[in-house]
């Protein structure tokens, strides 16, 4: 598929209604072919690798039908040559998030994660209603292709204030699904459900739905929203993405759980992706999809493997942790691979995404979310190099000394493990259902490590996040990606009104802030990490409970977590205390924010 390409189309009539018809079918061009090769590629290794994580589940044949079926929301999605398909892809996927989310719904903490993904994501989708009813209104269509074509050219009946109303409304969804600030509660808390779960849904299904929407529908945004017009420098998806770039970066330096540490770098990764889009860069922007699918379904796993085997079904990198990288080879150096292309390290695919969206933000004339591009990129480094020395460095610490110290070969006792994972069952609430001591043949270099199911996987995805970026190498003058998805954009590429502006050329030159703030995050957050987490002791250990600005960064997470269920039992509070019904305000704060005991 390139450029000038049409999409290829294939529908039957579906709903015939007065007139309105809608079909459902297909439609095939380059934006729909990436993904839908991304999505059942990832979907395949994270299906093998369920098959010896979920070994001996409760639920093990009701997980991997959500699991398939999730999927195949994604791709209905994804092939929709119309918003009445679209809606049906996306709500499957709303509906298999709450079922895997709350697989182990016995535990009240992982029914409520599920409940609080549902409810946040349903706010959201109130805007898809309302802004496809717009659409339809404007257009007279429910097709994208027409609806694409007319926003366009300009060609709608009605004001420029409807489309831009339509475009917000939508966007709306887009918040909620892909978990952008202030409906980003969510994302963290979805690591309830198993690690296959998380990972699937961080990479390549549904939080890349709401930027689909924004890539698939762009001419409509792209209008409605002003982006690309000389003077102006904001619009609603870049300052969106732009905060929401720095707010899940900063929550991420407070997690001691390394699942949510990679779930608020979903969501800052994401941010990346917005605000690309809103600054003009689509290319960049897909591209990043692409490529941050294959590192981040490789950490996720590598989490995954590491509390399978490692630290007996414990996240907490502090308590359970470190010290793993000999004993766990493949997890190890994947996780380094992935991590690398996660923090755009030069030559590494991560580097040829998100540098090209921080360099078309100034190219673009909007010098504030450049800025924004590059303080992430710094804080980026800085948490993932703090969450690469808690597990993998240092001395082992509790799970991970008991497996790096005594069961060396594997062969582990049964019941002690057993009682060491219920101990750990009421602090972490999940991933520990499966049976822990059952496990199958790691491969025969890495004898410690996980079992092949697992370690494969990882092999395949680390080697992708190390070469994906090189199909759109602005460096080396490589630009296939580009070739692809350039017919999807829906918009004619150049420097008159309306059309989206050519991308920067490539400059080492440019590159190079960027690049300083990589190494320099390394070197900050290593320096930090050896003070405060070393067996030395020092002024810098304890010092966030020590001080109350620097400890701000904590209460800011317990803030994050007042989530939608807090706010509906607020509003039950108030009303009892209105009808004289005696609620202890202790109690409810208790239920609700634990941060503020």
């Amino acid at each position: 598929v390139g450029e000038g390409t049409p999409a290829t189309v294939k529908e039957w009539t579906w709903l015939d209604i007065g007139g309105l018809k809608a079909t459902i079918g297909s439609r095939i061009d380059g934006l729909a072919m990436i993904i839908l090769l991304l999505v059942a590629f990832i979907s395949t290794l994270v299906q093998i690798y369920s098959t010896e994580y979920v070994r001996g589940d409760r639920r093990y044949t009701h997980f991997f039908a959500s699991l398939t079926l999730f999927s195949a929301g994604m791709l209905t999605m994804v092939l929709a040559p119309n918003m009445a398909q679209f809606i049906l892809g996306w709500e499957i996927m709303g509906l298999c998030s709450f079922l895997l989310i709350g697989h182990w719904w016995e535990e009240q903490a992982n029914s409520k994660a599920a409940l609080k993904a549902f409810f946040t994501v349903r706010v959201g989708d109130m805007g898809l209603l309302v802004g496809t009813g717009v659409l339809l209104a404007l257009f007279g269509t429910l097709d994208i292709t027409k609806i694409n074509e007319g926003a366009a050219a300009g060609e709608y009946a009605g004001s420029k204030g409807l489309l831009a109303f339509a475009a917000v409304a939508l966007f709306i969804a887009c918040i909620g699904k892909s978990g952008q600030f202030p409906l980003h509660t969510w994302l963290p808390d979805a690591m309830a459900g198993p690690t296959p779960v998380s990972s699937l849904l961080h990479s390549s299904t549904m939080v890349v739905a709401g930027v689909f929407l924004v890539a698939r529908l762009y001419p409509v945004f792209h209008a409605g929203l002003d982006i690309n017009v000389v003077g102006h420098h904001f619009n609603l998806i870049a300052i969106i993405g732009g905060i929401t770039v720095l707010i899940a970066a900063g929550l991420a330096f407070v997690q001691n759980d390394i699942k949510k540490v990679l779930a608020y770098s979903t969501v800052s990764q994401l941010g990346y992706m917005m605000m690309g889009l809103g600054v003009g860069a689509w290319v960049p922007a897909v591209f990043h999809i692409f490529t941050h699918a294959f590192f981040k379904c490789c950490l996720f796993l590598c989490a995954g493997s590491i509390a399978h085997t490692g630290s007996h079904h414990s996240f907490d990198m502090k308590t359970d942790m470190g010290g793993l990288r000999k004993k766990m080879p493949v997890t190890f150096i994947t996780w380094i691979v992935s991590t690398l292309a996660l923090c755009g390290v030069p030559f590494v695919s991560g580097f040829f995404s998100k540098d090209e969206i921080i360099d078309s933000a100034k190219h673009n004339d909007y010098k504030v979310f450049f800025i924004v591009g590059l303080v992430g990129a710094f804080m980026t480094t800085a948490y993932m190099t703090r969450a690469t020395y808690l597990t993998f460095f240092g001395k082992p610490r509790g799970g991970a000394a008991h497996f790096v110290n005594e069961h060396e070969d594997h062969s582990h006792d049964e019941a002690e493990d057993e009682v060491h994972a219920g101990g750990h069952a009421v602090a972490h609430g999940h991933d520990d259902h499966h049976a822990p001591v059952v496990h199958g043949k790691p491969l025969g270099f890495a004898p410690t490590d996980s079992s092949w199911q697992i370690t494969v996987p990882l092999m395949i995805l680390g080697f992708l996040a190390l070469v994906s970026g090189y199909l759109n190498a602005a460096p080396f003058h490589i630009e296939k990606f580009h070739a692809w998805v350039e017919s999807s954009i829906g918009l004619h590429i150049g420097e008159e009104a309306g059309n989206l502006p050519e991308g920067p050329a490539f400059s080492w030159i440019n590159a190079l802030p960027s690049i300083v703030l990589v190494a320099a995050g390394f070197a900050v957050s290593l320096l930090l990490c050896k003070a405060v987490f070393g067996e030395k002791r020092n002024a810098l250990q304890g010092l966030t409970t020590r001080n109350s600005l620097l400890g701000a960064g904590w209460r800011m997470r317990d803030i994050d977590e007042m989530d939608m269920l807090g706010f509906l039992k607020l509003r039950a509070w108030k009303a009892a205390r209105d009808e004289n019904r005696r609620t202890p305000r202790r109690a409810f704060i208790d239920e609700v924010w634990p941060g503020l005991k």
